[in-house]
């Protein structure tokens, strides 16, 4: 496959004439048959090198996806462009649905799944069957994070590439620290993959803390800042309730356009909260982590975080879907002393404690899926004695608390942010923006960064108070 072949794809499927940075040198890497990890920032464009390459070559694409809902909006994009033959293979088909999509799989040049679903024999045996052009990994990041104490089928992409017959294979994330990116080379067998990476730096993301005394004026902050900064803009939340007592806070504060959305909203609920988002219906979404994986809306101009999330890794994760537009947006983090105690708990969560293990290895059961013992269940059917499932989760112990206590060093340093965050992810230090975080121009405010909320945007009375606190924010002024 030539370059003149791929640019030809890129203006007829796409309508583009210029390929953004980091999709060409992916796709040529591809074209010459290595197996490729892809590390492109948020809003780099990582679907198009798969969509494009599938277009090329005219055989399947297979892409491994972490969320039903990321699956679902990947396929509607598609099937918006006219692309028919796209299907996505998961748990909410009928058995008929399931049996008709895999009699007939070899039609379909996209073909969605999780890795769960791809440990099934008869999904297997219909993609051998399929002659599968490329295989991606999206998100590839999870096979670290979430494989070892979430979502264990992780750990079995390598040998599902295997009994596959070794397709090509394109692994994809926004992020991933020099370890993370040697355990999916390792985890998928690919130790000699090329890698194509750029900085995962967003200098039109100002970096901002805020310590806040207690909860209480931590949540007089937040609406402060929600009616102060330009929208739309998302505010995270570790805890369904919070996220909805906040949502309704907010509302009551006369922020307008506010809706929440978590795990615990029905899936109409939360797809017609994210289209409203993304129609600009809505201005601020209260949202757990459930909400931005794969989610493309370029004018988001604010993240603000208002609890801890467990480690850095998943901060820049969710500040990176501000600013794709490339306008300046910001980024921050409120922090309450004894925040950290709940990142704590949420990383040990599926940590198995010794005694534990050893007693299910003493008289095996069968577990459910939502029991944390389907972890060693899991270790235990793929011959891991029982030491060897200890000494697994004592590392993984270990590895959460280091990654929290990265994250603590972030909020504070004294330091530059973005050195921070540069350094953890092991690039060198690159030359700082004018507007870069609170550490380096402390002295920026809003309306330096062009972001403050038109004045239609609140209420008039409301327009001098929410100004004075941001100048207290943003200035030190008390």
């Amino acid at each position: 496959m030539t370059t003149q072949q791929l640019y030809k794809v890129l203006a007829e499927k796409f309508g583009f004439t210029r390929f953004r940075p980091g999709q060409l040198e992916a796709l040529t890497a591809l074209s010459e048959g290595r197996d490729t990890l892809a590390v492109l920032p948020t809003g780099a464009g990582k679907t198009l090198i798969y969509e494009c390459y599938g277009y090329a070559v005219q055989r399947p694409v297979v892409i491994v996806s972490p969320l039903l809902s990321l699956m679902q909006d990947q396929v509607r994009a598609l099937n918006l462009r006219g692309e028919t033959a796209v299907t996505a293979v998961t748990s909410l088909m009928s058995f008929t649905e399931k049996r008709v999509v895999l009699q007939h799989l070899n039609r379909y040049r996209f073909i969605f799944s999780s890795p769960e679903m791809l440990t099934q024999p008869a999904f297997l045996t219909a993609l051998k069957a399929c002659q599968v052009g490329l295989l991606v990994v999206d998100e590839a990041h999870c096979i670290s994070t979430w494989g070892p104490d979430f979502r264990p089928e992780y750990l079995l992409l390598g040998r599902i590439r295997n009994a596959l017959g070794r397709p090509l294979t394109l692994m994809a994330t926004a992020t991933a620290t020099p370890q993370v990116k040697r355990d999916i080379l390792k985890k998928m067998q690919l130790p000699t993959a090329a890698q194509i990476g750029l900085s995962v730096d967003r200098p039109n993301i100002y970096l901002k803390v805020v310590k806040t005394a207690t909860e209480q004026d931590k949540q007089t902050q937040l609406v402060s800042l929600v009616k102060g900064l330009k929208t739309p803009g998302i505010v995270y939340f570790s805890s369904r309730k919070t996220a909805d007592e906040v949502c309704e806070v907010l509302r009551q504060s006369g922020v307008p356009r506010v809706a929440a959305y978590h795990g615990g909203l029905s899936a109409d609920s939360r797809y017609k909260v994210q289209q409203q988002f993304m129609n600009d219906e809505l201005t601020v979404i209260c949202a757990t982590n459930a909400f931005g994986m794969g989610i493309d809306k370029a004018n988001i101009r604010f993240v603000i975080h208002y609890h801890l999330p467990v480690d850095l890794e998943n901060y820049w994760q969710e500040i990176g879907r501000a600013g794709r537009d490339g306008q300046q947006s910001i980024a921050i983090l409120l922090y309450t002393p004894g925040d950290e105690r709940l990142p704590e708990y949420l990383g040990q969560a599926n940590i198995v404690a010794e005694a534990d293990i050893a007693a299910f290895f003493a008289r095996p059961r069968p577990v459910a899926d939502d029991d944390p013992l389907r972890l060693v269940a899991f270790y235990r059917q793929h011959h891991l004695n029982q030491e060897q499932v200890i000494a697994l989760f004592a590392s993984r112990r270990q590895q959460r608390r280091q990654a929290l206590a990265t994250l603590l060093t972030y909020v504070n340093t004294s330091n530059c942010r973005r050195r921070v965050v540069q350094a953890y992810f092991g690039e060198p230090t690159s030359s700082l923006s004018q507007n870069c975080c609170d550490q380096d121009s402390p002295e920026t405010t809003v309306e330096n960064l062009h972001l403050t909320a038109p004045p239609t945007s609140v209420l008039p009375g409301d327009i001098l108070p929410w100004r004075a606190t941001l100048d207290q924010l943003f200035l030190g002024k008390s």
